[in-house]
């Protein structure tokens, strides 16, 4: 029977290879034709289940379960049963461009998914019946010997069984931006996968030398499977996404309310049904925000284009608003914090002193040697150029993992001489000799390793230097290295960037947390986030990571800036682990095993040089890595969200205030306040200022700190300026019946120019925690607002006015409705202050848990 994974042996690192082999059915010459056509029919190919694309009409369908979509359909079709078809075409197409959005969204995930597959199609070549072959990737089965060269994609998760110089680039799948060294041995089973040197992943590639390896697993059962299995998952609700969601449902409960109680009472008092559903459903479209959607898509694509001129490119739109909501930002150490270069720091003596003879003599080595030209090599000859002249190379002695070493021999002024660079350990063990020829001390061997270890522990890259006059009949081997005069060091350094720590703080003031999320060491990520000015006193290890449950996990990562060594799982473990906390979590990555974390976060970002599964998978793409970018964005996600929240805060106080009124006054008057085409209307040009809200100025306070769909907020806002509305309203209704003696016509006129000044002029009050007077709106809401004002006083007299019930009134019911109003701004805005004050503290920034 077919198996759907082919899981490896546990812990097969740590083991040696004789067992591994054993456990995967192997023997040390491979395995036979016959023997892999039967794994391969019993495993399986070597690529992963890919579940099966949605269809365009199941992408639909799900869209439209969605509650404020829903209630804009219904919408739409009472618009069409009352006549109003413009209103009906109007809210379809924003449905229709909400859905279409959707649709274009899962699409794009599908692409990311596709890329991250067809990085990996290629052949390669394993050990069959006893000699090499070229066989289709996806005819890899466990127990292959897989021989690799300097170019090769590796095909498959493999145990190094044998190594020659072998580096492998494995910076998108583990982030090491330097090809790691690989050799056989096993090594300790709580290593995470970038540390493991005797391990090859599918999707990584052989930069030099040559290895033999065991696939141990193929398909499903890969590294890079299991992050492919994690970006097909459906991705976690955002926080933008759970607030729309529950303001939908608090929307949705509020309309049902309203309908049942006004056909319930007007039934009961014998009004005829038909007219009395019609009238409480028109009451129920007139409470909705029928244009969010529309509002939401104007203010979204006005920040994308606002984040475009601050090097940020925006891939999904509703991703601006989870920005701004942010307080917490993961990244790599690495390419963020520093400058991702390594470079020559310095040369230097054995008594610490600066030494050009020191820099000459690594800089010949570099130049020299034929081996792997590793990024040290490449920074050493950027800023040293070497003299040559006169110097005839004899030989060389290449690096290898055992000794750590590469040694040049040299013919100079007619004398051999031989050059030896690596790892400070294994070439101080080969050094006897001062460089005036004295030996080597004991106190001296202990202050050479004391300067080693404290450059070590600030984050330095260190390469010792020695050298050896041997004879004439020198022999070139390893045996060479022996009673070398140790002559230095040669130090490199990642610097971080320039006003990092800046940025770190102009974040912190935002209410934004920077946590190091690295696959490198504690000790240099500890060094670097202190250089940086990040806390180093709580740090997490890959290791200790894996000890904790997703319990323990999340009561520690609140307190913790700090991550090293963690492997791709382990970081989307910390970002699930920060939402549980209640954090709106964003993760900047660039590789492979970043995708998973993105994948989970409320905010991915990516960079503009990173892997294309990496830019598939985020929402924004930065043209610089650059935290300062990432704060600009912040700023402007902020200033987006404000705007939305104002539309939400005028519309639903001004709809609900309104449309209890109606309710209320129509249980009283023998006729309606307002027909159904009369409230649709109003509800129409009421919005149309709102257009010019995405354009509108926001306060300083506003940005200060990450603000968040708050459903009570709402409510209580919606509840508290909804009653002073139809408060005001009752007042109008007073005096239209009693003062006026309204008839239904002239009821009906005058209300309506009340109703929708006043919420022409409450859009003023309530986008400012300020006195109105004190906060400007941006010019379009502004003129919008006046030109409105105007129009709706002349309402009376605009031909047609009569065809849907408007009739001319005289200059002293202008006059009260305008007075009405202008009571009701000062009423207003006196209630907004003390809602502030005393109900609502504010529009809540984000409580952290810790900080």
């Amino acid at each position: 029977m077919k198996r759907e994974t082919n899981q490896p042996p546990a812990s097969y690192w740590a083991n040696p290879p004789e067992s591994v082999l054993t456990a995967v059915r192997a023997g040390p010459s491979g395995l036979t034709s016959v023997e892999a056509a039967a794994r391969l029919a019993q495993l399986g190919p070597n690529t992963a289940g890919r579940r099966r694309r949605r269809s365009r009409l199941a992408v639909l369908l799900g869209q439209l379960r969605n509650p404020l979509l829903v209630l804009l359909t219904v919408a739409a079709g009472i618009a069409i049963v009352s006549g109003e078809k413009i209103d009906a075409i109007i809210v379809l197409a924003i449905v229709a461009v909400t859905v279409g959005a959707a649709v274009i969204r899962e699409s794009r995930a599908e692409s990311a998914l596709a890329l991250l597959w067809a990085r990996v199609r290629t052949t390669t070549r394993v050990v069959r019946d006893g000699g090499p072959v070229a066989v289709p990737l996806e005819e890899v089965v466990p127990g292959d010997l897989l021989e690799l060269a300097a170019g090769s994609i590796v095909p498959a998760d493999a145990l190094v069984l044998e190594a020659t110089d072998c580096f492998v680039a494995q910076a998108a799948l583990t982030g090491e931006p330097f090809p790691v060294e690989k050799r056989p041995g096993p090594v300790a089973a709580d290593l995470p996968l970038a540390l493991r040197s005797n391990c090859v992943y599918l999707g990584t590639n052989v930069r030099s030398g040559t290895a033999r390896c065991l696939v141990v697993a193929t398909g499903d059962a890969t590294t890079y499977a299991g992050i492919a299995a994690r970006l097909e998952a459906t991705p976690p609700e955002t926080e933008f996404d759970r607030g729309l969601r529950r303001f939908s449902y608090l929307l949705s409960w509020s309309m049902g309310a309203l309908v049942a109680v006004v056909v319930a009472i007007h039934v009961a008092q014998g009004r005829p049904p038909a007219e009395t559903l019609l009238f409480a459903v028109a009451l129920a479209v007139g409470l909705s925000p029928e244009l969010l959607p529309a509002i939401l898509s104007i203010n979204l694509a006005r920040g994308a284009a606002l984040l475009s001129r601050r090097g940020v490119l925006v891939r999904h739109l509703t991703a601006i608003e989870n920005l701004g909501s942010m307080d917490v930002i993961c990244t790599d150490k690495t390419g963020t914090l520093t400058e991702g270069v390594v470079e020559l720091e310095g040369a230097w003596d054995l008594e610490g002193q600066a030494s050009p003879a020191v820099l000459e003599l690594a800089a010949r080595n570099a130049a020299l040697t034929t081996g792997v030209a590793t990024p040290l090599d490449e920074a050493l000859l950027h800023d040293s150029k070497p003299d040559l002249t006169g110097i005839r190379k004899l030989g060389e002695v290449p690096f290898d993992f055992e000794r750590k070493r590469v040694s040049v021999l040299v013919e100079e002024n007619g004398a051999p001489h031989l050059i030896t660079k690596g790892a400070f350990g294994p070439v101080l063990a080969a050094s006897t000799r001062r460089p005036d020829g004295a030996p080597l001390s004991a106190d001296e061997l202990a202050g050479l390793r004391a300067r080693f270890e404290s450059w070590s522990a600030r984050g330095i890259r260190v390469v010792a230097v020695a050298d050896a006059t041997p004879g004439s009949d020198v022999r070139l081997g390893r045996d060479i290295e022996h009673d070398l005069t140790f002559r230095g060091f040669v130090t490199f350094l990642d610097r971080p960037k320039e006003r990092v720590a800046e940025a770190i703080a102009d974040l912190a003031r935002l209410g934004v947390t920077v946590k190091v999320v690295s696959g490198d060491t504690a000790l240099v990520t500890r060094y670097v986030a202190t250089l940086v000015g990040l806390s180093a006193q709580q740090l997490l290890t890959g290791p200790e990571i894996a000890g904790l449950d997703d319990a323990a996990l999340e009561l520690r990562v609140s307190d913790t800036q700090l991550y090293a060594e963690v492997d791709p799982s382990q970081k989307e473990r910390i970002v699930n682990a920060l939402r549980r906390r209640g954090h709106v979590v964003g993760f900047l990555g660039d590789g492979v095993n970043d995708a998973p974390a993105m994948h989970a976060s409320d905010t991915a970002l990516s960079v503009q040089g990173a892997v294309d599964v990496a830019r598939e998978a985020a929402d924004f793409v930065l043209l610089e890595r650059d935290l300062d970018v990432i704060r600009g964005g912040i700023e402007e996600g902020r200033r987006t969200f404000a705007n939305t929240l104002k539309y939400l805060l005028t519309t639903m106080s001004a709809n609900l205030g309104n449309m209890l009124s109606m309710a209320a006054a129509s249980l009283f008057l023998p006729f309606l306040p307002l027909l159904a085409s009369q409230i649709l209307l109003n509800n129409f040009l009421s919005d149309v200022p709102a257009f010019g809200m995405a354009d509108d100025s926001v306060d300083p306070e506003m940005v200060e700190a990450p603000r968040r769909w708050d459903v009570g907020f709402i409510g209580r806002f919606m509840l508290v300026f909804g009653l002073v509305s139809s408060a005001f309203d009752m007042i109008t209704f007073a005096v239209l019946r009693l003062g006026f003696n309204a008839g239904p016509e002239l009821f009906r006129t005058g209300w309506f120019i009340e109703s929708l000044l006043t919420e022409l002029v409450i859009a003023l009050v309530v986008r400012t925690q300020r006195p109105f007077f004190r906060s400007r709106p941006g010019n379009l809401l502004l003129w919008s607002t006046v030109v409105l004002f105007a129009a709706t006083l002349a309402t009376p007299w605009i031909p047609g006015a009569r065809l849907i019930g408007f009739v001319p009134v005289s200059p002293a019911v202008i006059l009260v409705m305008v007075g009405i109003t202008a009571l009701y701004l000062a009423a207003t805005e006196g209630a907004k202050a003390l809602f502030y004050r005393r109900i609502a503290g504010g529009l809540k920034p984000v409580r952290q848990t810790s900080t």
